[in-house]
Formats: C-alpha cells, sequence, structure tokens
C-alpha cells in the first residue's frame, strides 16, 4: 500500500460515484480493495462526497450516499448522467488548467490530457478557444527534475535530503524531510514535510531547493504531524511573531502588494505605514535595509536601531 496523494484521491473520487452506481451496492471492504486504499480512506472519502452538492440546473442537487452497516449504495445521483454543459469561460479556464498539468513532469507519457484537450477545443467553441489561448501557459522545466523526485518519494514513501536556500538568510541550509504533500498556494508550488532539523512540519518552495536527493530510508511522520491549513493565506502569524511597523514612500508601497500585512494604513501624500508579522528579526532587518529611503522601519525600536547601525556600517566601506 503505498502513500495517497492528492492527485489519487482526486482520481479515485472521480470513478468512486460511478463505480458504485454501475454495481447498486458494493461493500466497504470490496470498493477499498478495488481502489487499493484501506478501507480508513474509502470511509473518508465518501464523508467528503457526502459534502458534495450540484447548483445547476437544479437549486440544490445533493449526491445521497449511504455507508452505514459495510454497505456502500448511492442515490439522488442522476445529475452523474447529465451532459455537462460549459460556459465559454468554464471551458476556457479548463483548457488553461488542462495545458498547465500536460506540462508538467510525468505528464508527456499519458496522451489521455492530449486527447481531452482536443475533445474539449472541438466542443467549446471558437470563442472559449480563443480565449484560452491568450493565456500563456509555462511550467518551469528547471523545477522539474524537483518536482518529479518529490513525486517518486510520495510514491514509495521516502525521506528526501534536500540543500534549500533561505533567502532571509541568504544561505543554503542541509536538512531531512519526510514529504507529505505538494500544493500550489498564490501560484507558487510548495513541498510540505516534516522537516527532521526543525522537528517540525514546514514548507519548502520548489524554487528555493538547490539539490535533491532521494534517502534509501522510509518516511516516518510522527502522530502529531498535521497539515497546514492554508485557506487562510500561506503566512499565519503566531502569538509569538514580531510586530513590524514600516512607514513606505509611494514608491515603497510594493511591500503592501508583495507580503502579507496585518493592517495597512494611509498616511497621506501616497505614504502608507504597514504591519508585518514575522519569526524572524533578520528577515525585517534585510527588508528594512533594501527598502533604502522607500522606507523606513518604525518598530520595534532595537530593530530599528540594528538597522541604522548596518548601514553606517556600509556606508563608512565607500569612504
Amino acid at each position: 500500500m503505498r502513500p495517497t496523494t492528492s492527485a489519487d484521491r482526486l482520481s479515485r473520487l472521480l470513478a468512486l460515484v460511478p463505480y458504485v452506481v454501475a454495481r447498486d451496492t458494493v461493500s466497504v471492504t470490496e470498493a477499498a480493495e478495488a481502489f487499493g486504499v484501506t478501507e480508513k480512506q474509502l470511509r473518508e472519502d465518501l464523508n467528503l462526497l457526502w459534502c458534495v452538492e450540484l447548483r445547476s440546473p437544479d437549486p440544490y442537487c445533493p449526491i445521497d450516499l449511504s455507508y452505514e452497516g459495510g454497505d456502500i449504495t448511492v442515490s439522488e445521483a442522476e445529475s452523474i448522467s447529465r451532459p455537462l454543459r460549459l460556459g465559454a469561460d468554464e471551458a476556457a479556464a479548463l483548457l488553461v488548467a488542462l495545458r498547465m498539468l500536460a506540462e508538467l513532469p510525468g505528464a508527456a507519457e499519458d496522451d489521455a490530457i492530449t486527447r481531452v484537450i482536443a475533445k474539449l477545443e472541438a466542443a467549446a467553441g471558437e470563442a472559449a478557444g480563443i480565449a484560452a489561448r491568450q493565456v500563456a501557459v509555462q511550467v518551469d522545466q528547471r523545477r522539474g527534475p524537483t518536482l518529479t523526485a518529490i513525486q517518486d518519494a510520495l510514491r514509495d514513501g521516502r525521506r528526501l535530503h534536500l540543500t534549500y536556500y533561505v533567502a532571509g538568510r541568504d544561505e543554503n541550509t542541509a536538512r531531512d524531510v519526510d514529504p507529505m504533500r505538494v500544493l500550489v498556494v498564490e501560484g507558487r508550488s510548495y513541498l510540505e514535510g516534516w522537516c527532521r532539523r526543525a522537528d517540525a512540519v514546514r514548507l519548502f518552495r520548489l524554487d528555493q531547493i538547490v539539490k535533491i536527493e532521494i534517502l534509501d530510508v522510509a518516511r516516518e511522520i510522527p502522530a502529531e504531524a498535521k497539515l497546514r491549513d492554508v485557506d487562510a493565506g500561506l503566512f499565519q502569524a503566531s502569538a509569538t511573531d514580531i510586530r513590524a511597523v514600516l512607514d513606505l514612500t509611494p514608491s515603497g508601497r510594493w511591500v503592501a502588494e508583495y507580503y502579507p500585512c496585518e493592517s495597512a494604513e494611509e498616511l497621506g501624500e501616497g505614504r502608507l505605514r504597514v504591519v508585518l508579522r514575522t519569526a524572524d528579526p533578520r528577515w525585517v532587518v534585510a527588508l528594512a535595509l533594501r527598502l533604502g529611503d522607500q522606507g523606513r522601519l518604525v518598530a520595534p525600536g532595537d530593530l530599528a536601531q540594528r538597522v541604522r547601525s548596518e548601514a553606517e556600517a556600509a556606508l563608512a566601506l565607500y569612504a
């Protein structure tokens, strides 16, 4: 039994309801064996499917599942057999997503995606096709070997050894990571896993993984390891984080657009005061130095003094 990934689960969810409908009633044991998962995993899938509903064409079209007593039955699933009707914008979005999927490492061997794209383009009409072609889809191929290694480690249940670039400290770090999943948040790809160096769950940006190696060691994820809830955003402050206050000039307002801010207050004449949370004081100092005359660190006072000292030391070198 290999570890399941989000892609595995999506494929299973898409196939599970038609599988049961075609057989009227299926035991949990039989379905779990057919899909190559444990009964616990299958029940978790069924719990998720129980929440699914289709809003169109009816105002409320739930899929009614029953799996008490060890047998799975599906009712109110007539919507599954209805032909799918996509609007031009929906078809265009689906085409863009499929083209991106086709660019990912490992997808080239399977021409099913290519066939689906061709059929969808033919069925969607000229408007959707033109809209989809106006979006350039390009996957950074430099991440291909990294992503492939992570996928292999997830599939085989192996530990990874990373050389990882930490931008806040401008240094490469070595660490062993037990991979948990790959996710995309706000347009960036991340590996989430149990970091043996930090002894905690950490996120690693794929484009900052300098080197990756699959170790001949089985991954061991502690029971207390929990996947991060990223629905509210990737970076979520804690009570122990530093509260950094920066006053920005009009040319420094990019900080509010680039980093998640706790608050932003207009000061007039295009100036902006922002509050950011971080656990790393070095990152605050580096950001303030990078801003130069585009902004000023107001608080905390000890870090503001540190910024002044480092700026004065740097200027002294020019003398």
